[in-house]
């Protein structure tokens, strides 16, 4: 039996843990939970999610705004739609927003991005946490992302092993696992608190692969995490592989282990229950909160875009409105014992 609060998992140990029978594995999600608490409390933290733009210029062979999706409708919200999101999470006593786009590196981008930057430390008084999640950038525009008030940035991997990384992306400069491993660095050099995260349940990827992962985010000192199963879009390359997936239960469940896994090697890391489970699962998000997850992302985006924003099927909350997300978040959190942390920007312990 393996001592599941001990400091150190060897690669091996990892590997046992995430092939768990179902029957015997509540007690790794309930030790995971009760760490997650005795290091970071029984609050969970609301991020306010704007998807700012599904404009890509990157073609990655799992993703659904991929540049080589040429008949889907490519849209950027304006000014006023990030205004009204800062003004939202405002009101509503967020501390925490997330933007999320396409990968472009053109000064177009950057100065929007530098603009909605603007306008929500605007909107807040200076007060609001903002995590970025942009893709690879250089220096200089991390730099400049930084001095604008972001603070968190999350670049995943979305596998560490190189071999797996080539087979779910192009094998060209634009899509170089180094390059990523380059933004990781980057990123912790410029002061920001570092996030990434994987894919789960992808074809070709083994139990070993994941078990490499963790032991990656662990080396490389990872602030915060953000991963859940990997699902499948019927437009892009990686679908003709569907029938290596594992079933969609399967995936999900590997997820919550990982979560819980990741919980016992990083006590002290901030993770998100990601969309992607509730896709998955029914209750996918309260799972991965019971396994040790503490933050949750309610979509600010407009409605509008939202099914513009697809990067896997079967996407969950594409008509609830923003009120209604909230609210509902709440009791999912308060039924499962926890509590929002209102007015709290919930900095990782780790960084």
């Amino acid at each position: 039996m393996i001592d599941l609060r001990k400091k150190d998992f060897s690669r091996d140990e990892l590997i046992r843990l995430l092939n768990t029978p179902m029957e015997d594995v509540q007690e790794l999600f309930d030790t995971a939970l009760a760490i997650k608490k005795e290091t970071l409390g029984d609050e969970v933290y609301f991020r306010g999610l704007l998807e700012f733009s599904n404009i890509c210029a990157k073609n990655c062979y799992y993703c659904g705004v991929r540049c080589g999706r040429k008949n889907l409708h490519r849209y950027e919200i304006t000014d006023d739609e990030v205004r009204e999101a800062a003004r939202f999470a405002v009101e509503n006593n967020f501390a925490s927003m997330v933007i999320q786009a396409g990968e472009r590196t053109n000064k177009a981008f950057v100065d929007r991005i530098t603009r909605a930057l603007d306008i929500i430390m605007e909107e807040s008084g200076n007060d609001m946490a903002v995590t970025l999640s942009l893709g690879e950038q250089t220096e200089d525009t991390f730099k400049k992302w930084r001095d604008h008030g972001a603070s968190r940035y999350l670049l995943r991997i979305e596998s560490s092993n190189r071999e797996l990384f080539e087979k779910i992306h192009p094998v060209d400069h634009l899509h170089a696992y180094e390059r990523r491993i380059e933004g990781l660095e980057l990123l912790r050099k410029t002061g920001y608190q570092v996030g990434t995260g994987v894919m789960i349940g992808l074809p070709f990827q083994t139990v070993e692969d994941l078990a490499d992962d963790l032991l990656f985010f662990k080396k490389m000192d990872i602030d915060m995490f953000g991963m859940g199963p990997y699902i499948e879009h019927e437009d892009t390359p990686l679908y003709q592989y569907r029938h290596l997936l594992p079933p969609p239960e399967e995936r999900f469940w590997l997820s919550i282990k990982m979560i819980a896994v990741l919980r016992l090697l990083v006590n002290d890391a901030n993770m998100a229950a990601t969309t992607a489970m509730q896709t998955l699962y029914p209750e996918g998000r309260e799972k991965a909160m019971l396994a040790g997850a503490n933050v949750i992302m309610p979509n600010l985006t407009p409605v509008k875009y939202r099914e513009d924003y697809l990067l896997y099927e079967n996407k969950p909350g594409l008509e609830q409105e923003k009120e209604d997300t909230v609210e509902y978040l709440e009791k999912c959190i308060t039924g499962i014992g926890l509590r929002v942390g209102y007015g709290k920007k919930g900095d990782p312990l780790h960084y």
